[in-house]
């Protein structure tokens, strides 16, 4: 990796630790990304003739407080609460989890960056808002990244994340920890946010930039359940985020190009991983309470278990898929969906239920990769080729263009 390459990577990766901290002492959104990108100039200028500290994030957050604090000094705007210490943790309820939650107060809660992510989440704003304010707050995820995962314009998701801040310093959105109570009210929101920043890291790992979130959101994970070890929905995320990332070796050859599953090498595939991630969704599955992060987690486990693609089990897979569109309804997961459907039933009903989705996926790379594929097989070349210039006018990734472009070269 060249010099510019690491410090992109080291950066990337140390921002969630570093605006966490930056905010737990300033309690300021704004203040804090400001302080982590005043710190990341002078890292530019510092570490290539000193040498990358051995902390990182370390070094961002000591470099990031100095530069905020004497800014605010200069402009005569320095309050009292830039001096307060971080809070304290004062009279925890004293129900079931209190014992449990008191201990990793002091321990794993004091995370920084999984406690911003409750406040970020906090009720005061929309889900989607939270969410959005997360993505960009937490992980550092650009509007257009962060877009992309909601399937919504730019420009929309910029309106969304500057209304999250606004409200949050309209409404003074206190920044202490979350009671257990707030914590349980929060979680879905989490939740859902870890997973588009694993879907974030997973789907571009062959990117060093990016590829780092896919391990932040799992080790949130884990501090996570270790909070709620009683909740299915979450072992079944981390089940899935597991099963995911276990192929992570697998997934792209020597020159970044994509592989998909039927071709991948399943010699590479982490079987450590597999199994951990077989075990939590087993668990999970034990409590007869399913919700859609499970069923995701059954999926990923069905591929997981066969040996080599014929063993796959697609018509299992299209039943779970069945499933998941009653509990979570969306035309991604009717899109997922279609692909088990081709598996089974062959390219003719899966393309029959890709159409009607072509309105609301318009802006999706898979959609138009899908439907392009589907054509393709049906020996339909122009709309092959059609559908394929759109995907690759959407691809995001470098192994995204150069899979939708093998497609196109096999047309001419």
């Amino acid at each position: 990796m060249s010099d510019l390459g690491y410090m992109q990577s080291a950066l990337g990766a140390a921002r969630p630790r570093a605006v966490a901290a930056l905010l737990r002492y300033f309690r300021d959104l704004d203040l804090a990304e400001e302080a982590y990108q005043e710190a990341c100039l002078r890292a530019l200028k510092v570490w290539p003739e000193n040498g990358p500290p051995r902390d990182p994030a370390g070094w961002l957050i000591m470099v990031g407080r100095n530069a905020a604090l004497d800014s605010v000094r200069r402009s005569a705007r320095q309050t009292p609460l830039c001096e307060a210490p971080p809070e304290r943790v004062h009279g925890l309820p004293t129900d079931t989890e209190a014992e449990l939650v008191e201990r990793l107060d002091d321990s794993h809660y004091r995370d920084d960056v999984l406690r911003l992510l409750f406040i970020c989440c906090h009720p005061e704003l929309p889900s989607t808002q939270q969410i959005a304010l997360a993505l960009r707050i937490v992980s550092g995820l650009s509007v257009p990244q962060i877009a992309r995962a909601f399937v919504v314009t730019e420009a929309a998701m910029e309106q969304r994340i500057t209304r999250a801040k606004g409200k949050v310093a309209a409404a003074g959105v206190p920044f202490g920890n979350p009671t257990p109570a707030e914590r349980a009210e929060r979680l879905g929101a989490v939740a859902a946010m870890l997973q588009l920043v694993f879907n974030e890291g997973y789907s571009a790992a062959a990117e060093p930039e990016r590829a780092p979130l896919a391990d932040e959101a799992i080790r949130l994970m884990r501090l996570l359940l270790r909070m709620f070890p009683a909740e299915p929905e979450l072992m079944g995320l981390l089940a899935l985020m597991l099963l995911q990332h276990s192929r992570a070796a697998a997934r792209f050859g020597a020159a970044g190009e994509a592989i998909l599953l039927d071709d991948q090498d399943r010699s590479r595939w982490n079987t450590r991983l597999i199994h951990e991630g077989l075990a939590l969704i087993d668990k999970a599955m034990r409590h007869r309470a399913p919700g859609a992060y499970q069923v995701q987690a059954a999926i990923a486990a069905l591929h997981a278990r066969a040996s080599t693609p014929a063993d796959t089990d697609w018509a299992q897979i299209d039943l779970l898929y069945g499933t998941l569109e009653r509990l979570t309804p969306s035309p991604v997961v009717t899109l997922n969906r279609a692909v088990a459907v081709s598996k089974v039933r062959g390219p003719e009903p899966a393309l029959a239920m890709v159409e009607p989705l072509g309105e609301r996926l318009a802006g999706y790379f898979h959609f138009h990769g899908l439907r392009g594929g589907l054509s393709l097989q049906l020996g339909r070349p122009q709309e092959a080729r059609a559908a394929f210039d759109r995907a690759i006018a959407l691809a995001t990734t470098a192994a995204e263009a150069a899979h939708i472009r093998m497609h196109l070269d096999r047309l001419r």
